[in-house]
């Protein structure tokens, strides 16, 4: 069974930083494709960044100053750096993955870790 888990999310101050992490079950290979959505109460969830098998990664132009996404392939885990956070950055954070090989057109996600910037 794969599963995604996530974690290092809390509650933080505006200007702060936070470092989530997802780390998977498989190995990065049988993904074509990883990334960060987040969901705001009241509001659709929305793509944060995401990063291909090959390297590609591609932002939420908006976060692209502030949002850092990487990979350990080694320890199977993606990671979102999110620096200068401000109040509007609050939501739960989901890491998603697209399957390949064995795994394709499944699509995964994990259960959420939230994130709260507050004063």
């Amino acid at each position: 069974q794969v599963q995604l888990v996530e974690s290092g999310g809390g509650m933080v101050q505006p200007g702060g930083s936070l470092r989530l992490s997802c780390a998977a079950s498989i190995s990065h290979s049988n993904f074509y494709i990883m990334g960060w959505y987040r969901q705001a109460p009241g509001k659709q969830r929305e793509l944060v960044a995401s990063i291909s098998k090959d390297g590609v990664i591609n932002y939420n132009e908006p976060l692209k100053a502030r949002f850092t996404i990487s990979r350990d392939i080694a320890k199977n885990t993606m990671y979102l750096q999110m620096d200068n956070l401000i109040p509007d950055d609050t939501a739960v954070y989901y890491c998603s993955a697209g399957g390949a090989g064995r795994y394709r057109g499944r699509e995964y996600w994990g259960q959420g870790t939230q994130v709260t910037v507050s004063s």
